[in-house]
């Protein structure tokens, strides 16, 4: 058997066409929905990121408001910055793109996002909200890739009520989120979140339904953990002698039922989340 792909860019370019619409309608109505990001340093993967979002802009008819600093930019320079954009009428949300340079605390200065604004949706209130909903009616920003996982696991008919999920990995921006998101109502997943130090990860992969793995480790899930016709989907990617690789062994496609490719899965799916993020931030 081979599985069936998870094709994040297939499905977020459906997301944007409907994006676009939305943002159609909003204007119509006098409203312009904006997005902001803050670029601080010369890192090559960070500009290449912060490009697609604008471009992605461009293609929903989103604006865009583009602040990049020099890498000798001070912590009062980025403040400052921060603090133009949350005032920016014309911006409905916006990023500060991560990593900021060496000694500038990264969590300090997103904290300075006002929350209404927070299109990462990893602003310290919103997470607290997230935490605190279980009914799945949010009425603030969601992280982007967690909610583009369970975006991508709808759209392709996957069922995630009931299922055992493992989430390898505990970071902030994918593994802590996902585990609240998928037990929350209306996708009712039981999630188990591993982490470097659990024991038998390879023995709870083996019982799962849905496999996420986001710890940057290349190949690290193997396909003799995998159940048959699990939904895997790889999202931690990692450079080996050049080359960008995912976290599952490319094998793990002759024993999934789904499996989402990296790079084209996951990762186009947060792009399409944080304009969808941006759109939903101008219409409240």
């Amino acid at each position: 058997m081979t599985a069936i792909a998870l094709d994040g860019l297939a499905t977020a370019a459906k997301i944007k066409r409907e994006l676009s619409l939305e943002v159609e309608k909003l204007r119509g109505q006098g409203i312009t929905p904006g997005l902001g990001t803050l670029l601080v340093g010369d890192d090559p993967g960070s500009h290449s990121y912060v490009g697609g979002k604008h471009q992605d802009c461009a293609e929903v008819g989103i604006e865009s408001i583009r602040i990049d600093l020099p890498a000798s930019a001070t912590e009062a320079d980025v403040r400052a910055a921060i603090s133009d954009l949350n005032s920016a009428s014309e911006v409905t949300g916006y990023i500060v793109q991560l990593p900021l340079p060496f000694g500038m605390g990264a969590n300090q200065m997103l904290e300075l996002i006002d929350p209404k604004k927070d299109a990462d949706g990893l602003h310290p209130e919103n997470l607290g909200k997230l935490v605190m909903n279980a009914t799945g009616k949010f009425d603030s920003p969601l992280p982007c890739t967690p909610n583009g996982i369970i975006e991508l696991l709808k759209r392709h008919g996957v069922e995630t009520k009931g299922a055992e999920v493992a989430v390898i990995g505990r970071g902030l921006t994918v593994g802590r989120p996902l585990g609240l998101l998928l037990s929350n109502r209306g996708v009712d997943a039981t999630p188990t979140l591993l982490h470097s130090a659990s024991n038998d990860i390879a023995g709870v992969v083996r019982r799962s339904d849905i496999v996420v793995a986001a710890i940057g480790s290349p190949h690290f899930v193997k396909p003799e953990w995998v159940k048959p016709g699990a939904a895997v989907l790889d999202v931690g990617i990692s450079r080996v002698d050049g080359k960008l690789v995912g976290d599952v062994d490319p094998e793990v496609a002759e024993v999934a039922g789904y499996l989402s490719p990296n790079p084209g899965g996951v990762g186009p799916m947060t792009r399409a989340m944080l304009l969808k993020n941006v759109v939903e931030m101008a219409r409240a």
